[in-house]
């Protein structure tokens, strides 16, 4: 019979897992306390994979492990390997949300985090109080690739039009809502109301999380034959209101945030002088994880919280 596994034939699987966790964390004690080993086993088995792929796979830029190219290559398949192997050792097995102490991942902005996390985590203290969670940011609104590798179990986002999601991908809406312009109580000549003239002559922050080139408003003002200055981009929702508070900057952002903060900053709310369509928030998942067990229950619970349900 051929042998169709000649690599596999002398590569201790382990090592795959340390592999996994050095590509994703740029880091041997990073790598090493996420598998629970010491930093020098963490050391001796990269040197074993080295070996027996012949590559360097990691090289030391400064405080960070950087991956060659042959590492780049290789961390797609491998990632879905695993998560593949792992969801069919753990198909069908039994998961107790009350004794379970398994990690969930969450790709979140602060302001997806700020909208979500606070009242499915304060479910999660009743029904799962030793499940753990770890927030992390991508450079995508929905992280294709680590989803259907499974390296992050949901990705909370917004969107402001149903449009196609990449194959395998599942989602479902959390709320809606409008955006709303603010300005600086002491803004020298936004006072009571806001204009269309004024906004547009007006310079403004935009939030743009994912690095975008530009916000969603300014697509909105491009039909419209209208376009807004930009005089400053951040990645946070939650920063920029205290900006606008000190200086004679305009913003439009999200209804949600600017009710949470407004005892906080010194601004005035307006509603935006055009129309801008709802945003949505929304929770993105792979479909292929959907059928594990663990993943399945936490998913009816993030449902349960966004219709207010109680059980």
């Amino acid at each position: 019979m051929k042998n169709i596994h000649p690599v596999l034939r002398r590569l201790d699987l382990n090592l795959l897992l340390l592999f996994d966790a050095l590509f994703r964390r740029r880091s041997v004690l990073a790598a090493a306390d996420e598998l629970v080993i010491s930093a020098s086993a963490c050391s001796h088995a990269l040197a074993r994979l080295r070996q027996a792929l012949a590559d360097d796979l990691f090289i030391r830029v400064g405080a960070e492990m950087r991956p060659t190219q042959r590492a780049e290559a290789m961390a797609p398949a491998v990632a879905a390997a695993l998560a593949l192997l792992s969801d069919g050792l753990t198909q069908g097995a039994d998961f107790d949300p009350v004794d379970s102490d398994r990690v969930f991942v969450f790709a979140a902005t602060d302001y997806t985090t700020f909208a979500i996390l606070p009242q499915f985590l304060r479910r999660m203290q009743q029904l799962a109080p030793r499940l753990r969670f770890r927030v992390v940011q991508t450079g995508q609104k929905v992280p294709l690739e680590e989803l259907l590798a499974g390296s992050i179990d949901f990705a909370l986002g917004y969107s402001e039009e149903q449009g196609s999601l990449p194959p395998g991908i599942d989602d479902f809406d959390w709320f809606s809502d409008d955006y709303v312009a603010i300005a600086s109580k002491n803004h020298p000549t936004i006072r009571e109301r806001l204009t269309l003239r004024q906004y547009l002559q007006a310079r403004h922050v935009v939030v743009t999380p994912w690095n975008e080139a530009r916000g969603v408003v300014d697509h909105v003002l491009d039909t419209l034959g209208l376009a807004r200055e930009v005089a400053v981009q951040v990645p946070s929702v939650l920063a920029a209101p205290f900006i606008i508070a000190d200086t004679d900057l305009v913003m439009t952002l999200p209804q949600l945030a600017v009710k949470t903060l407004a005892a906080a900053v010194q601004v005035n709310i307006f509603p935006a002088p055009f129309a801008i369509p709802p945003y949505r928030l929304k929770v993105y998942c792979h479909a292929r994880h959907a059928r594990a067990t663990a993943h399945d229950w936490v998913r009816r619970q993030l449902l349960a919280c966004k219709q207010g349900e109680v059980k």
